[in-house]
């Protein structure tokens, strides 16, 4: 799959709509806690720069919902942008209100203007046409840097891409990079190749699981979601989470595993604990036997050796999901022990977004993984072998 490229556009002095993805984290006083989101589209943006265009940012952060809450206000990315880019920033203070009109009106070349919370406007989120219409009015040229949102059909990152022919729209480096990655690791992996595959529902991972059978060596299955799985093996999995409608579904995935010859590894013991906390009893126990109201929240240390030996002699890692309830320290030591593992390893690691990137941010291993993705819910339906809504309008079209 190849995609309009923004190397080829001729964007010198012109205005640019650049899609980004700057739903970052913040903590309880509104300061960003990881800019990763943030640093990743500075590529292109700089590009847009260096070619003296105008730049006009749009993004989400969290869920107004279609209202006006200033709490998820984009004043603090304004902020940050400022400090990478070592650049005045300017901030409209509604999206396609009086204000944005104005500051767009007047925007020079080497300029950016980031807009307030795309979603703030109801139409984003419903893919409205008349407000993708208002969007495009804005600019020349249209790019989509933001792969965590790509997996949306919204206006900003679908709706928008209806209004400029190829030669006027592109994805950005970070969407290129991620769709070229995720690309060859489905594609051409370097074998053997595993996937680690946690997070607390199957529902969530079920067809993303279906999909990697065929072209993973190996899965090793963690977090809430395996208990699905050991109770279909006629395991005492106690009060663990267990999504009872998937116990066949789960079958299925174990029966297409042992077709195909690929390993398939769970949990041979646990951490259970007597209650969903930070400061509930906790104890190891095998998989067979978690006691009548205790739950599993972590892999024990058996199976933590267990996947380490599994994974001795892979050349190939995707990651995603977590091993337990990580956010809690008491249940967070099994997902560390395999994420240090990872890193330490000469394999190609790969972590698909979401938890699983702040997991390995939180401990400190971002920089030993070999590509972190921006997008958990993308990269998981990029997994599922699906086009994502807002990367088709932008796949180029084969010469006749």
């Amino acid at each position: 799959m190849e995609l309009l490229n923004i190397k080829h556009l001729n964007l010198a002095d012109k205005k640019v709509f650049i899609r980004c993805d700057f739903n970052v984290p913040m903590d309880d006083f509104g300061n960003i806690s990881d800019d990763r989101r943030i640093r990743s589209a500075l590529a292109t943006i700089n590009h847009c720069i260096d070619q003296n265009c105008a730049v006009i940012l749009a993004s989400h952060l969290g869920r107004p919902d279609g209202e006006i809450d200033m709490k998820y206000s984009l004043a603090p990315v304004a902020r940050r942008l400022n400090k990478l880019l070592k650049k005045d920033i300017l901030m409209a203070n509604d999206v396609i209100g009086e204000d944005a009109k104005q500051k767009v009106a007047i925007l020079q070349g080497g300029q950016i203007l980031l807009l307030e919370n795309i979603r703030f406007e109801a139409g984003e989120t419903k893919n409205n046409k008349e407000f993708a219409a208002k969007l495009a009015d804005m600019a020349e040229f249209y790019i989509n840097d933001a792969f965590g949102v790509s997996h949306r059909a919204h206006a900003s990152v679908e709706g928008i891409t209806h209004f400029f022919d190829d030669e006027h729209k592109a994805a950005g480096y970070l969407l290129q990079k991620e769709i070229q990655f995720f690309g060859k690791l489905i594609e051409k992996p370097v074998r053997p190749f595993a996937a680690i595959v946690g997070g607390s529902k199957v529902s969530g991972k079920l067809e993303a699981l279906v999909n990697l059978l065929p072209r993973v060596d190996k899965i090793f299955i963690g977090g809430g979601m395996a208990f699905t799985f050991l109770k279909q093996m006629g395991y005492h999995i106690g009060a663990s989470l267990v999504e009872d409608d998937l116990l066949e579904d789960a079958q299925h995935i174990m029966d297409e595993a042992k077709r195909l010859g690929v390993k398939f590894y769970l949990p041979v013991d646990v951490i259970a604990a007597d209650r969903f906390s930070e400061d509930a009893v906790s104890k190891i126990v095998t998989a067979q036997e978690i006691p009548d109201k205790w739950m599993g929240l972590d892999i024990g240390p058996a199976t933590v050796r267990l996947y380490r030996e599994g994974l001795n002699d892979v050349q190939t890692v995707l990651w995603n999901g977590p091993m337990g309830v990580y956010e809690m320290e008491k249940f967070a030591r099994g997902s560390s022990k395999i994420a240090h593992f990872v890193a330490d390893s000469y394999a190609t690691t790969v972590v698909g977004g979401g938890d699983t990137a702040d997991l390995v941010q939180r401990i400190g291993l971002d920089e030993e993984m070999t590509f972190i993705s921006t997008g958990g819910g993308a990269s998981l339906e990029l997994l599922e072998g699906k086009v994502l809504p807002g990367v088709l309008p932008l796949i180029k079209k084969e010469e006749e």
